[in-house]
């Protein structure tokens, strides 16, 4: 009985050091990885919801911005971080989806090295011209590429990009020939846009909503499947005939793989609350993002359907991985 009694002890004891830290979880600062350079809108989001989040956790979300690589460097920090949930990141379409097809070694497995808390936000790509460009509607746009095939190109902030992939699918879908013309990043895209040395490109809404309001760019399409809040009678590329055009960038939440699922719980819940809450959701509409809060394996469900869907993209395109 002695040896039976010692035995049950041991094992409750064993049991203490798993346990207590979820119990207690957290019980200091989190750190919420940027896989980018601040006042992106990664950035902005993460920002938003972090100072949300900290008011429901009791403790300070601390943001710590880690760019290079397209947003690999920061996620890939995220899948080599001690599985304790005080580092947990933000990532987008780019570095959890695109990624695996475009860069040889990013150094992790989306689908496996990370741990899916919640798909955060959801920001349509917005389909504009410049202002050399007669076109004012889509069906105008795809008829003046197919009257004269190459004649128009196309930017965008980087080969495979969202916006770039975006516009793969255009010429797949739309049966259209034009040129590709990757930039740096979406500034000096943008710029020649306005000056007229490109003639389209699709981008996040935020980043040309600006623009089309003040007149100086006209969009044409919202390449999603529904309409955008920020521009309502704009109809979108499956409104017009392209339902497989749908190129909505998005951001999402991921920790650790090996992260305990009571802490999971906890992360997950906060993370939610705070993305409903109506000062975030106020926030995250002025970049155009539509928010999301889905459970831990709808995300990670979703990553591995964009993998699959973006991988086609870059195969049928032909795009070469960097």
């Amino acid at each position: 009985m002695r040896t039976l009694l010692t035995t049950v002890l041991l094992a409750t004891a064993l049991l203490q050091p798993t346990t207590a830290p979820a119990q207690e979880f957290p019980s200091k600062p989190i750190k919420l990885v940027v896989p980018f350079a601040a006042g992106g809108p990664a950035d902005t989001i993460a920002r938003a919801v972090a100072e949300k989040m900290q008011g429901i956790v009791k403790q300070p979300v601390v943001i710590d911005n880690r760019a290079g690589a397209g947003g690999a460097v920061g996620t890939r920090a995220v899948a080599q971080a001690e599985p304790d949930g005080y580092t947990i990141g933000i990532s987008t379409a780019g570095a959890l989806a695109i990624s695996v097809s475009m860069q040889e070694a990013i150094g992790y497995d989306p689908r496996k090295d990370l741990r899916a808390l919640t798909l955060a936000a959801s920001v349509p790509e917005l389909l504009v011209v410049g202002k050399t460009v007669p076109a004012k509607t889509l069906p105008e746009l795809l008829a003046l590429a197919k009257a004269k095939p190459n004649s128009l190109n196309y930017a965008s902030s980087g080969a495979g990009s969202m916006p770039h992939l975006a516009g793969e699918l255009l010429k797949q879908y739309g049966k259209v020939e034009m040129a590709h013309v990757p930039y740096r990043g979406a500034a000096p895209a943008v710029t020649d846009l306005l000056a007229g040395q490109v003639d389209l490109m699709f981008m996040d809404i935020a980043v040309l909503l600006p623009h089309v309001q003040a007149g100086t760019i006209r969009a044409v399409a919202i390449g999603s499947a529904r309409r955008s809040d920020a521009l309502p009678d704009l109809p979108t590329t499956a409104e017009l005939g392209l339902p497989q055009v749908v190129a909505d960038n998005w951001y999402g939440v991921v920790a650790p793989p090996k992260t305990p699922q009571p802490i999971v719980d906890k992360l997950h819940a906060a993370l939610v609350a705070s993305l409903q809450s109506p000062e975030v959701k106020e926030k995250l509409a002025l970049q155009g993002a539509v928010v999301v809060g889905n459970t831990p394996d709808e995300f990670a469900a979703y990553i591995r359907s964009e993998i699959d869907k973006w991988a086609e993209v870059v195969k049928t395109a032909g795009v070469k991985p960097n």
